[in-house]
C-alpha cells in the first residue's frame, strides 16, 4: 500500500488528529502496534512528529529509532513492513494505537510479536510459518453492526427485516445456509486440482453468509458471541475424556 491512509478514531470515535497528540518532553510518544487482522499486541516503539506525519503521508510504519536518533520506516531493512491500516489515540492523547497489516514477522528475531517466544516448537528458527491471524476479530465489528440495527431500526436494512420475521424464519436461513455450505464443499472437494479457484470462492461466499445468519439469531436471542466462545474455550481447557 501506498499514499496517505485514513486514521482510526481517537477518544470518543473523533477522527484522529496528529496535531492532538501530547509527546513527551522528548518529543516522543510511545506508539503500540496491533495486528489488523486479529488484534495481536506485535510491538511497542516510539514516535515523534517526524515519524508519525511520514507514517500517515506513506502509508507505512514510521518510527523515531532512539538508539540511530532518526526516522525509521519498520521493515526498511529486512521487507518486513507495517501496513498502516489505522491510528488512535488513548483517552490522555499520550499514547498512539498503531493498527497495521504486517508483511511478515514483526520482530527481529523472526517471531510474528515481539512478545512471542524467541523460538516456539515449528516457528521461524525452526524452518517453521510464522503463525499468522485468521481476522477473527473483524467478526467483532460485525456483531456491532447487527447490534446496531436490532437497536435502531433503519429502514431497508436486511438485518431488520430478519429479526423482524422471527426466530423461526432465521433459524430456516442457517439452515439453509448449512446446506448450502455443504453443497459447496462438495463441489470445491470434487473440482480437479488447480481448477478451484471458483469453487473456493463460492464455499468462502456460502460460509460467510452462514456465519452472518448465526450471528443474527445469536442477536435475537439476546446470546453474546462471547458466551460461544467461553463455552469453546471451557471445552478446549477440559481434560480428554478416557478412551474405550
Amino acid at each position: 500500500m501506498s499514499g496517505p491512509v485514513p486514521a482510526g478514531p481517537g477518544p470518543g470515535g473523533a477522527p484522529f488528529d496528529p496535531a492532538t497528540v501530547r509527546f513527551g518532553p522528548d518529543g516522543l510518544v510511545p506508539a503500540i502496534v496491533q495486528d489488523e487482522a486479529d488484534g495481536r499486541v506485535l510491538m511497542l516503539a516510539w514516535m515523534d512528529a517526524e515519524a508519525l506525519e511520514a507514517t500517515l503521508a506513506s502509508g507505512e510504519v514510521h518510527f523515531h529509532s532512539r538508539s540511530r536518533g532518526r526516522l525509521w520506516r519498520k521493515g526498511e531493512a529486512s521487507g518486513n513492513v507495517l501496513r498502516l491500516a489505522g491510528l488512535a489515540l488513548d483517552c490522555d492523547r499520550d499514547a498512539v494505537l498503531v493498527t497495521a497489516r504486517p508483511a511478515g514477522p514483526t520482530c527481529h528475531r523472526g517471531t510474528r510479536s515481539c512478545f512471542d517466544e524467541a523460538d516456539p516448537p515449528g516457528g521461524a528458527a525452526a524452518g517453521g510459518q510464522v503463525p499468522a491471524g485468521e481476522g477473527f476479530a473483524w467478526l467483532e465489528q460485525l456483531w456491532a453492526t447487527i447490534e446496531e440495527r436490532a437497536r435502531s431500526r433503519p429502514a431497508g436494512s436486511y438485518t431488520v427485516e430478519l429479526l423482524d420475521a422471527g426466530i423461526d424464519a432465521i433459524a430456516r436461513k442457517v439452515t439453509e445456509e448449512a446446506v448450502e455450505v455443504l453443497m459447496a464443499a462438495r463441489d470445491d472437494a470434487a473440482a480437479p486440482d488447480g481448477e478451484r479457484v471458483a469453487t473456493r470462492a463460492a464455499l468462502a461466499g456460502e460460509a460467510a453468509d452462514l456465519l452472518y445468519h448465526l450471528l443474527v439469531l445469536l442477536a435475537a436471542r439476546g446470546l453474546p458471541p462471547a458466551v460461544v466462545v467461553e463455552t469453546l474455550r471451557a471445552r478446549h481447557a477440559a481434560p480428554a475424556r478416557p478412551s474405550g
